[in-house]
């Protein structure tokens, strides 16, 4: 008992003693926290998916291809995640995202904004190097048959950046002579991620009269719900597939070295085959800004600015 006391006081006192001295105060600059992570990895390129789906899911299709990037080139390539497509291309400005991977409407729109470049694009598991959206509907719903059945409904779309998920169906619907004001409702999916599915479960659900989303998107949820209760009611037009893209100040020698890693996959090589269909891609080809001129051509049929 006497030892517990003692050591008590013996405590009391050198807390006294220490609160009475005066110490120089040492200010910690937290801005600096960026900075030093920068130079730690100062050869860190970032490799960026566009969050239609979930991370997993990007994680999964696109993990192999990195690794892949990583071993063909020497370079130190890492997968981020952004939140929301948003984030995305405000990353791709910040310098914070060196490789996008995009769907052509959020391609042109960083190539607006931020001068990104692209430099190939892929040929996707169907043997196409262009993409389509598709305007679906749950199959018993006796209301819509036809896009003009489609006027007065509720709309929930992935993103007001996504191309196969509201550009292309816009552009659709406006062809069609159906404004975005002739809806009741044009909602988008929250955020973040897994965006394409959140439609189709939303349709699925009955919250939504119609969803758009891109083709391919009903064999992701084929586990989750029973995919014949769902109908595509229309597909829109062929746009350029998805782009790799370079943000502006990047060195164009390392830009080509990951290009040239890019155009080598074969798919008939056993080993690049297994990295591409993991992708759900079948083959990668060059590609320039150029190409992308038929999706600027439908942003300003549809009144979008590339601001927005």
């Amino acid at each position: 008992m006497l030892k517990k006391l003692l050591g008590s006081i013996l405590i009391c006192l050198f807390l006294s003693i220490g609160c009475n001295q005066e110490e120089p105060v040492t200010r910690v600059d937290l801005s600096k926290k960026e900075q030093l992570g920068r130079k730690e990895e100062a050869n860190l390129i970032t490799y960026a998916y566009l969050p239609q789906y979930s991370h997993t899911v990007s994680y999964h299709r696109h993990h192999m291809l990195v690794e892949y990037l990583r071993k063909e080139t020497g370079l130190n390539i890492r997968q981020v995640f952004p939140e929301t497509f948003n984030k995305h291309m405000e990353m791709v400005g910040l310098g914070k995202v060196d490789i996008s991977y995009s769907n052509p409407f959020v391609y042109v729109k960083i190539a607006n904004r931020y001068n990104a470049r692209a430099f190939v694009r892929v040929v996707e598991s169907y043997g196409r190097e262009n993409f389509r959206g598709q305007i679906i509907c749950r199959a018993d719903n006796r209301l819509i048959n036809q896009i003009s059945d489609c006027r007065g409904k509720r709309w929930i779309a992935v993103s007001p950046y996504s191309g196969g998920g509201y550009l292309y169906p816009l552009g659709h619907f406006i062809t069609h002579g159906l404004k975005r004001t002739d809806f009741s409702v044009v909602d988008f999916a929250p955020g973040p991620g897994a965006l394409q599915e959140k439609v189709v479960l939303a349709v699925y659900a009955g919250k939504y009269d119609i969803g758009t989303i891109r083709e391919g998107t009903l064999n992701l949820v084929a586990d989750r719900i029973d995919i014949k209760k769902i109908r595509v009611i229309a597909n829109t037009s062929w746009y350029p597939g998805w782009v790799y893209a370079a943000r502006a100040d990047m060195e164009p020698e390392i830009v080509e070295k990951i290009k040239k890693a890019f155009l080598k996959l074969d798919y008939n090589q056993n080993d690049h085959k297994l990295i591409l269909e993991t992708a759900d891609i079948i083959g990668i080809i060059s590609s320039e800004d150029q190409d992308f001129d038929p999706v600027r051509e439908l942003i300003a049929h549809v009144g979008i600015s590339l601001q927005e």
